[in-house]
């Protein structure tokens, strides 16, 4: 079986596991709506079925992304796109997954994206209690 996204208006609205040529036979509509793509395909590569191994054979890589509900289909990229998180971010033509115009901090700690600032800010640590979460300030004093 293989999977189809239904586009209308370049979003995708609904994915269905199907064969060909039920698709082709109009049983779901305009055959013309439907788009296949990969549940294996992510960031341009294609992996090994329920695994984090790309696969040997990368012709299978189909579309750039799998598609899901509320992307976009790009025909010009013949890529499944994610929405656009924030204003700011930039479309990786490579993998179409958009990316944060500033990498993210590889220190170890949780940040978060802060778009009035074009960066990334320390995320609140929440410590659990009786009482109400707190948030815990855990920016360095000088």
């Amino acid at each position: 079986m293989s999977h189809f996204a239904k586009v209308e208006n370049g979003v995708v609205t609904q994915v269905i596991v199907a064969e060909q040529d039920v698709i082709d036979s109009g049983l779901f509509g305009d055959p013309a709506f439907w788009v296949q793509t990969s549940y294996n395909t992510r960031n341009g590569v294609h992996y090994m079925p329920d695994s984090n191994t790309p696969s040997a054979d990368q012709s299978k890589a189909l579309r750039k992304n799998y598609a899901g509900i509320g992307n976009s289909y790009d025909t010009q990229r013949d890529a499944f796109i994610p929405p656009k998180p924030f204003q700011s971010w930039l479309l990786d033509e490579n993998t179409c997954q958009w990316q944060a115009p500033v990498p993210y901090p590889t220190d170890g700690r949780t940040y978060t994206w802060d778009e009035p600032t074009v960066n990334w800010v320390l995320a609140p640590v929440f410590v659990p209690s009786v009482d109400p979460i707190p948030v815990v300030d855990i920016t360095p004093q000088n």
